[in-house]
C-alpha cells in the first residue's frame, strides 16, 4: 500500500502517539489522558494504518519511536508550535492579557530567578501564567528540544544541533566547605587535588556540573569516587553543612548560604573547572509567543547582570 501525501493527520490520534512516547508506556499515556490503555493502543493503531507505516515499537519496559514516528511527532510539536504562537498573536493585540510560559532550569538557578527577575516579570505582566520545571541538564534540553517548555537556564550544557543559546556568563567551578574547614585556612585558591583530598558529594550525570567534572577525570586520568551522589542541590548542601565533606558548585548556586556564614565557597585553580557557562536556550527554529518572548528578553537582561562566582 503507497502512503498518499493527500492523506489528512488525524491530530487526536496523533496526540495518544505523542503521549504514549512521551511517557514510555502505554499505560502511563492512558493515564495522563484518562483514558484505558486500549484506547490508546487502538487509537496508534489505527493511526498507522492510515498513514501505511509502523510509528512504535513495543517492548516489554514500554515503546520506543520509529524513524517514521519521529517524523510525525516532529510534525505534531510544529504544529503546536503554530498553534500557540497564533493564539500568542491574538492576545498580543490585547496587551498580553493572557497566556502561558513554561520554564525549565536547574535547580541551581530557581533561588536567583525568584528572588528579583520573575517576581518583576509578574508585575509587569501580571495575567500571564508561568509553570516552572526543574532538572537536571539533560531533562531542561530534552524539555525545550520536544517544545515541553520556551525557555531553559542550565549549567554547561554539552553542544546540540537543535538547541539554540540566547546568553551565557562564565560561572567557574568552585568547591563548597563548610566555615570551620581546612581548606580556608590556606587562604588562596585550592588545587582541584587538594579538594578531592577530602570527602566529597557530587551531583549524578544528568547534570552539567557532572560532566564538565567527567572531562577533569578524563584530562587528570583520575576516577571520583564520591561518598554521596544525588540529584538534589539540597542534599549537596546538607552534606557540608554537617561537616561530612565538601561539594562541587557555582558559587551563585549558595550564595545566600554563603552570605548567611553558612557555607563557604572557594575558588578552584583548574582551567577546566574555570571554563563553567549558564546558558539561556530555546530550541533552534522555533518561533516564540510574544509572552515567553518578553520572558526571554527580561531574563537576559538578568543574565548580564548575574554575578560570577567571584563576584
Amino acid at each position: 500500500m503507497q502512503w498518499s501525501l493527500m492523506k489528512d493527520i488525524n491530530e487526536k490520534r496523533v496526540k495518544y502517539l505523542y503521549e504514549a512516547v512521551q511517557q514510555g508506556t502505554v499505560r502511563a499515556a492512558a493515564d495522563k489522558l484518562n483514558v484505558s490503555p486500549s484506547a490508546v493502543s487502538r487509537q496508534i493503531a489505527l493511526l498507522e494504518e492510515e498513514l501505511a507505516t509502523t510509528l512504535i515499537e513495543r517492548h516489554r519496559t514500554g515503546v520506543t519511536v520509529t524513524e517514521a514516528g519521529a517524523v510525525v511527532l516532529t510534525y505534531y510539536r510544529e504544529l503546536r508550535s503554530h498553534q500557540e504562537e497564533c493564539l500568542s498573536k491574538l492576545n498580543s493585540l490585547h496587551g498580553l492579557q493572557s497566556g502561558h510560559i513554561n520554564l525549565a532550569v536547574g535547580e541551581g538557578f530557581v533561588g536567583d530567578l525568584m528572588s528579583d527577575p520573575l517576581p518583576e516579570f509578574n508585575r509587569r505582566f501580571p495575567n500571564l501564567t508561568l509553570s516552572v520545571t526543574t532538572g537536571g541538564t539533560n531533562k531542561v534540553m530534552r524539555l525545550i528540544e520536544e517544545d515541553q517548555a520556551h525557555v531553559g537556564l542550565v549549567f554547561h550544557p554539552p553542544n546540540h544541533p537543535g538547541i539554540r543559546t540566547q546568553a551565557k556568563n562564565c560561572q567557574p567551578l568552585c568547591v563548597i566547605v563548610a566555615p570551620s574547614h581546612p581548606l580556608l585556612l590556606l587562604h588562596r585558591p585550592v588545587t582541584f587535588q587538594e579538594a578531592i583530598g577530602y570527602p566529597y558529594a557530587l551531583q549524578d550525570g544528568q547534570f552539567g556540573i557532572r560532566q564538565l567534572l567527567a572531562i577533569v577525570e578524563f584530562k587528570e586520568r583520575i576516577r571520583l569516587s564520591p561518598q554521596v551522589t544525588t540529584n538534589s542541590i539540597g542534599v549537596l548542601t546538607h552534606f557540608v553543612r554537617s561537616k561530612m565533606g565538601v561539594t562541587f558548585l557555582p558559587a551563585f548556586v549558595v550564595a545566600r548560604e554563603v552570605a548567611d556564614g553558612q557555607l563557604c565557597a572557594i575558588a578552584i585553580e583548574h582551567p577546566i573547572l574555570a571554563s563553567g557557562e549558564a546558558h539561556m536556550i530555546t530550541r533552534l527554529g522555533r518561533q516564540l509567543p510574544e509572552g515567553p518572548l518578553m520572558l526571554l528578553q527580561h531574563l537576559k537582561t538578568w543574565m548580564r547582570a548575574f554575578k560570577s562566582g567571584g563576584d
